[in-house]
């Protein structure tokens, strides 16, 4: 069912942007910092580890690629709202934090795209 999809990226969403909050916290920067790519690898995650299982149909699929089409302008309003030049100005750790969140993405895509591939006959 297409609600499914749309559960699964509401529930990805929601924890993505606790998570955010959290590392912001924890920086001590009053803002939510990598909500929204903790989103996207929860997203992607999920959806293959799901989908590897066989819990994740494509009818359920539909609603996950419904709103990716809404994705690009719904960062691109989330980061209107983010002041970077006042991150900037609030210190180093800020932009340190935001390095080290793209170095662990770009560092985690291997993992996520192995995740999602079916086991090679040599592989098993």
């Amino acid at each position: 069912m297409v609600i499914y999809g749309v559960a699964l990226l509401a529930f990805s969403s929601l924890l993505g942007l606790v998570l955010g909050d959290w590392l912001g916290a924890l920086i001590g920067v009053k803002a939510n910092v990598g909500g929204v790519g903790f989103s996207m690898i929860l997203l992607i995650s999920l959806t293959a580890w799901l989908t590897k299982r066989g819990w994740f149909q494509p009818l359920s699929a539909s609603g996950v690629v419904f709103w990716s089409g809404m994705y690009i302008p719904i960062v691109v309003a989330m980061a209107a709202q983010q002041n970077v030049l006042a991150a900037i100005k609030g210190g180093p750790l800020a932009f340190l934090a935001g390095a080290i969140g793209v170095v662990l993405s770009f560092a985690l895509v291997p993992l996520i795209a192995r995740i999602g591939r079916p086991k090679r006959p040599e592989e098993k």
